[in-house]
């Protein structure tokens, strides 16, 4: 794992106007994505957590689907591939096993807010812009191994660049749905195109895909491009 000190992030949609600024206490991350021969090994030793065995209420039908058996790997699925077709109950269950949680949206962000170089590149336009050329690329038929991007200005390689990664609290991006009902609510413009107008960076686009992406998902759904890597929180602190 690799250590993130903690500091100050800019969300992009603020809790609220006067919270603008969120700190962010020390944690621990997983170098790199989940591999399939990781959760492989998670699988044999929690067989609950099988394909042909998880409850239909904790994943959907595409669950490991791309394994040739539920506890086979297969010719075309490589060990040193980020596993993907997990859902989140899926990847929270892995962490937990390992003494671990899943990285909360802010802690994910403020780690992948990091380029080789400084651990705050959010400015840097060049920067920026190769993250957001990943994110309109058409994912490959064969995923690459993990471990072969640009290590980031804390030691942690892939966050951007090789697959989409589950977090904690993936749909806190926006308020429950039921509140758009309410005329009075000051919230009310988070939703749909109303959104662009109270995010604090307009024009990074990537980060405008990765709120959109996280908030269509369930925490049954599984998806090909779509991975996780563990956190471990500092004891006494507040994620």
């Amino acid at each position: 794992m690799c250590v993130v000190h903690g500091g100050i992030l800019q969300p992009f949609y603020p809790p609220t106007p006067k919270e603008s600024e969120i700190p962010v206490a020390t944690f621990y991350l997983d170098r790199t994505p989940v591999t399939n021969a990781q959760f492989l090994d998670f699988v044999k030793r929690h067989p609950e957590w099988r394909r042909d065995r998880i409850k239909g209420i904790f994943a959907d039908e595409r669950y490991l689907a791309h394994w040739s058996t539920p506890m086979a790997l297969g010719p075309h699925t490589f060990p040193q591939q980020p596993v993907t077709q997990v859902s989140w109950f899926a990847a929270r269950a892995y962490c937990a096993a390992h003494q671990k949680v899943l990285p909360t949206a802010n802690q994910w962000e403020f780690a992948a807010q990091a380029s080789d170089v400084a651990p705050d590149a959010h400015r840097d336009m060049a920067w920026r812009q190769r993250v957001l050329e990943w994110y309109t690329r058409p994912a490959p038929a064969q995923l690459p191994h993990v471990d072969a991007g640009t290590p980031n200005f804390y030691g942690l390689v892939d966050l951007h660049g090789l697959v989409w990664e589950w977090v904690a609290d993936y749909n806190g991006n926006l308020i429950a749905a039921d509140n758009r009902e309410n005329a009075t609510s000051p919230e009310k413009n988070r939703f749909c195109g109303a959104g662009a107008q109270v995010a604090t960076e307009k024009e990074d686009y990537a980060t405008f895909m990765r709120m959109a992406f996280r908030s269509a998902l369930k925490a049954s759904y599984t998806v090909a491009n779509l991975g996780f890597r563990c956190a471990r929180n500092l004891p006494g602190a507040t994620p």
